[in-house]
């Protein structure tokens, strides 16, 4: 008897139950046999450090030209600071609502990619999506510096982030890498006795190294963004680390002592769908406030401009503004 389900060779169609956009950007990612195109680039050896510095250069200058036209529309200044050993960018929106207010953003790549010029967007965006100052944390990344290092980053620029603002009126996100990076800085921000931010905004988060759950075999190669495994990835940014760690896993942690309200966001494609789902749980078991947004037929981190991603972004402004202190100053802008 085998050990789980078989299932004959079949094509999954995209559905029509999303936006004609929507449908589009699924299309855009296979090639003409309907194979994901992103699972034909094999990651290499987590040992084969000079194909990872060859692969990371070459993503990176990717990432970096997709951001070039959007940086230009996104009314929001940015500045770029080093604390310590961590860079961050600090975005600032014309429109900025309150100036007692941070949003700390952390930044996705599969814990190797996406620092620089992409990091420096991304605090952008969110500097206008939510109309406070975001602090885009450029953490550093393997091969060059294994874990702790990422993690060191962000918690430094958390203290660096308390010393200008009240905790309540602080939240922290992430997406995929930078999810698990968000969830494992506020789980050690508490073990270190640190106050805890306003909230936290987990978007298809990556907090199972381990890749243990069910999506990680159902959505493989129907999630067209991430069609396969991150092991090599994990293994590299780990370090030797043990993976089970609530530092590196975090959905491995213990919640019952204490965590903000959690935002999380998955797709019915996304690799990642059983990591939000087991998050939802065990957050609800530990009782934490928690959202559990789950859209239909949505890959890994998104639909790239469709509808369905504006509206998630609406939900997440939403969430965030709830979690805000009351001001003592008033909006700023109307």
């Amino acid at each position: 008897m085998t050990d789980g389900v078989k299932i004959p060779e079949r094509v999954v169609p995209f559905p029509r139950s999303i936006s004609e956009e929507a449908q589009a950007a699924l299309r855009r990612l296979v090639d003409a046999q309907g194979v994901p195109v992103n699972s034909l680039h094999v990651m290499p050896a987590p040992e084969d450090r000079d194909a990872w510095m060859q692969v990371k250069a070459a993503v990176d200058r990717q990432y970096a030209a997709g951001m070039k036209g959007l940086a230009g529309t996104l009314k929001a200044s940015v500045e770029t600071r080093i604390v310590g050993d961590a860079t961050v960018h600090v975005a600032t929106p014309e429109d900025m609502a309150s100036a007692e207010r941070a949003y700390i953003d952390l930044h996705g790549g599969a814990l190797v990619f996406g620092g620089g010029e992409a990091c420096r967007v991304g605090a952008q965006m969110q500097a206008v999506l939510h109309r406070v100052r975001c602090y885009g944390v450029d953490y550093r990344m393997p091969p060059e510096h294994p874990y702790p290092a990422a993690l060191d980053d962000c918690m430094a620029i958390y203290r660096h982030v308390l010393e200008e603002y009240a905790p309540d009126n602080i939240v922290i996100g992430g997406r995929s890498a930078g999810g698990n990076l968000a969830a494992a800085m506020v789980l050690r921000a508490r073990d270190e006795g640190l106050p805890l931010p306003a909230g936290v905004v987990l978007l298809s988060p990556e907090l199972d190294l381990t890749e243990s759950g069910d999506s990680f075999e159902v959505n493989r190669l129907v999630d067209v963004v991430l069609a396969g495994s991150l092991m090599p990835n994990n293994l590299l940014y780990a370090g030797g680390a043990d993976l089970t760690h609530p530092y590196l896993s975090p959905l491995f942690g213990d919640f019952s002592q204490g965590f903000p309200p959690v935002f999380l966001q998955s797709g019915t494609r996304d690799l990642f769908l059983s990591t939000a789902v087991r998050m939802h749980r065990l957050l609800r078991r530990a009782n934490v406030p928690v959202e559990l947004h789950v859209f239909e037929a949505m890959p890994h981190g998104g639909f790239m401009g469709a509808p369905e991603d504006r509206e998630l972004a609406g939900e997440v402004a939403r969430f965030v503004g709830e979690r805000w202190a009351p001001s003592q100053e008033g909006d700023l802008a109307s």
